[in-house]
């Protein structure tokens, strides 16, 4: 049975390839591919990929499969709670001499939502799957776009008017990519992180749901 298999980062520069064709028994599992690849002893905090989807260690191949071995999201942090959302704190998880640009985004409470006057939003959430999902994202970003560092966090509890509820942070050697990467950061958070909104308007409060829109 072959398999293409992809490394990254460290692991890509460790091996000396980025992309190669692996033959493994049928009936091999996730688990399989590292002894495969001739690099010593599996690193610590690995992740793995099954067609573009992150895979356990036990899931069984096919043949034609893709198989990313991702290492650990290097720098940036995730979190999820209750204190008050500081941009400067943020921004120094990402910096790093390598990186010429950092670009962030700010989503704020604002006064008027949906044709009615906002109070105040109130955000429930899920952290310990919520933060795990950032570092998915994240390394799916530092996949794609190439960037050096991703850092985000979201506010729960109480947003009063035009505090943040979410802070997202992104470096990279060049502009372009930590423009493009931020944008799709938190368009997926959006969509993806188990974090509920609450609008509390002038007579009445909803439910927005996860993340909501805005």
């Amino acid at each position: 049975m072959r398999i293409t298999v992809r490394l990254f980062a460290a692991l890509r520069e460790r091996a000396g390839w980025s992309r190669r064709e692996l033959d493994l028994a049928d009936g091999a599992l996730v688990a399989d591919v590292w002894p495969e690849l001739g690099l010593g002893d599996e690193p610590p905090g690995l992740a793995y990929a099954r067609n573009r989807e992150y895979a356990d260690r036990d899931t069984r191949l096919g043949p034609g499969d893709e198989v990313a071995v991702i290492p650990p999201v290097s720098g940036g942090a995730f979190a999820v709670g209750g204190d008050p959302l500081d941009l400067d704190a943020v921004v120094a998880q990402v910096a790093d001499p390598a990186a010429g640009a950092i670009a962030t985004f700010i989503g704020t409470t604002r006064t008027h939502s949906r044709g009615r006057t906002v109070v105040h939003l109130e955000y429930d959430a899920y952290p310990e799957m919520a933060e795990a999902e950032m570092a998915r994202i994240a390394t799916g970003l530092i996949e794609r776009h190439g960037v050096t560092r991703v850092a985000m966090a979201h506010r729960t509890g109480h947003v009063p008017i035009g505090e943040a509820s979410v802070i997202i942070a992104v470096s990279a050697p060049h502009r372009g990519a930590a423009l493009e990467a931020c944008r799709e950061a938190i368009d997926t958070l959006k969509q993806t992180v188990p974090v509920w909104k609450k609008e509390v308007f002038e007579g009445g409060e909803e439910w927005i749901g996860r993340e909501g829109s805005g």
